[in-house]
């Protein structure tokens, strides 16, 4: 009888952590405090778009490729919005300067590096573009 109970209580826990997990996944969130951002990052930066969408992703991530399909046609057809991906596969301290503790992460960053908003997970498209919305209508040059 108590296997029973033993089997019922890791079912339970492992609905509510996959019901968490779902909840979390895509969701934007407001920016981390300020920071320098290493020559990677900086380096992949376009002055010329208003927000650009860096992508952290590895090498053997399957979320990463679905996060590139939503990303790279957003930034496409948006103006003032760029997309990049940036691999951290052999650079973890990259990943670790910037806090990223799962990939994909994708970081909406100004032209003079300032963080706007993280996703964590696949980003859900039509969101992100809310959330970027007030940025993009202030276009840099």
């Amino acid at each position: 009888m108590t296997g029973l109970w033993v089997l019922v209580a890791t079912l339970v826990a492992a609905v509510a952590a996959g019901a968490l997990l779902r909840v979390r996944n895509g969701r934007v969130r407001a920016a981390k405090p300020a920071r320098d951002l290493p020559a990677p990052v900086t380096d992949v930066l376009d002055p010329a778009s208003a927000v650009t969408l860096v992508q952290i992703s590895t090498t053997f991530c399957a979320p990463c490729r679905h996060a590139k399909a939503v990303l790279a046609p957003l930034a496409e057809r948006t103006d003032g919005l760029h997309h990049v991906e940036l691999d951290v596969t052999n650079s973890p301290e990259v990943a670790q300067s910037l806090s990223v503790l799962r990939t994909p992460t994708t970081i909406a960053l100004t032209p003079d590096g300032r963080e706007l908003l993280r996703v964590g997970g696949v980003p859900k498209g039509p969101e992100l573009l809310d959330a970027l919305r007030p940025h993009l209508t202030t276009r840099t040059s």
